[in-house]
């Protein structure tokens, strides 16, 4: 179940996930998460004749033990991800950090879109991905005691960042998969985690916001930070995380926990219903809500397919600031477009200009 669901989600996450983020991030966002990591988690074991809250590691667990996560996620951010991500961010090339840079994710989005990303990013992703990576795909590789589960730890994490699809940020995306799963193991339950991997979330998306609130961009801000104070950081991330397992060695905190659920526990005794029973209800969810996108945001839809299958070259840093400007106003064109103040017609024109012109006069190649 733990690889046949993963290999199904990788294409389902692929495949239909990336085109919907194609016609709306913000949306795009929500229904990766619920309808394919989501549905995925609950939909394995319910076919596998288990109980999927059980089977998954959702039994409640101590309020401590989830606080206990929580802040062992921002410490881990400061103390591992950072400088692990300072690094990636220095080795590798300029051309691969543009490729994938995560900023491009904020770009052009009004404000109830970046709320909308934002909440994504620290309210369902933790949950459904945790959900699925932990619940499902680390729960189904672990094998039974005596034998080790360390290989299903570190394996389940290497897919988890895997399936992220950045090259740039895959060691620090294993090591907090490392985390995740170590929680994981320790507590039997995904609550731990989820409050990990929501609070790495959250701390990574506040340090943006402000950075984009001081009109610094965020790849201008790797290249300016002081390796120096990088590490002053990370030691007292380090000291942090060594406070935090000291507390949960002399609190047994982590110990209290109920633990993971047994298999004779966690089998499904009574009836089960068909795939197509099973399915229905998320199959109509999830066309019902691709309808209301269209619905709501035709116009949003046409120019982000537009401007994807045309593709603006990114302007340099030196770039004239006769190009910039005219990029700026083209971002605008392009709001009034959207709100149907603009003809469609006038902004594509003038996209297509601008791929040209700038290309010759100030621009890189635009990132696929």
């Amino acid at each position: 179940m733990a690889l046949g669901g993963g290999a199904l989600a990788l294409a389902l996450f692929l495949v239909v996930g990336g085109s919907v983020q194609l016609l709306n991030a913000a949306f795009g966002i929500w229904f990766t998460e619920l309808f394919i990591f989501l549905a995925l988690a609950w939909l394995l074991p319910r076919i596998g004749r288990w109980k999927p809250a059980l089977y998954m590691g959702l039994k409640p667990v101590p309020a401590e033990a989830t606080a206990l996560g929580f802040f062992l996620g921002v410490a881990n951010f400061i103390a591992l991800v950072v400088p692990i991500q300072f690094v990636a961010q220095r080795l590798a090339p300029e051309s691969l950090r543009e490729m994938f840079d995560g900023a491009r994710l904020f770009e052009r989005q009004t404000p109830l879109e970046l709320g909308i990303i934002l909440a994504g990013v620290t309210v369902a992703a933790p949950i459904c991905e945790e959900l699925f990576f932990r619940g499902i795909f680390q729960r189904g590789l672990t094998p039974p005691a005596p034998h080790s589960p360390m290989r299903a730890l570190v394996f389940s994490a290497v897919v988890f960042s895997a399936f992220h699809l950045d090259p740039v940020g895959f060691t620090a995306r294993v090591e907090l998969g490392l985390l995740f799963g170590w929680l994981y193991l320790r507590t039997g339950s995904v609550w731990p985690g989820i409050a990990a991997h929501a609070a790495n979330n959250l701390v990574s998306s506040v340090l943006f916001l402000a950075a984009k609130a001081m009109g610094t961009e965020a790849g201008d801000a790797d290249a300016d930070t002081n390796p120096l104070f990088v590490l002053g950081l990370s030691v007292v991330g380090c000291v942090a995380m060594l406070g935090l397992f000291a507390y949960a060695r002399h609190s047994r905190v982590l110990d209290s926990t109920p633990g993971r659920a047994s298999d004779e526990e966690a089998r499904e005794t009574g009836r089960v219903p068909s795939v197509a029973t099973l399915l229905l209800p998320w199959v109509v969810t999830a066309t019902v809500s691709l309808g209301l996108l269209v619905a709501v945001d035709r116009r949003g839809i046409a120019l982000n397919l537009f401007d994807t299958f045309n593709p603006l070259p990114a302007l340099k840093d030196d770039a004239p600031s006769a190009l910039q400007a005219e990029r700026k106003a083209l971002d605008e064109l392009r709001a009034s477009a959207r709100r149907g103040q603009a003809s469609m017609e006038t902004y594509q024109e003038e996209r297509l200009r601008q791929a040209r012109d700038h290309l010759k006069a100030g621009g890189t190649r635009a990132p696929p």
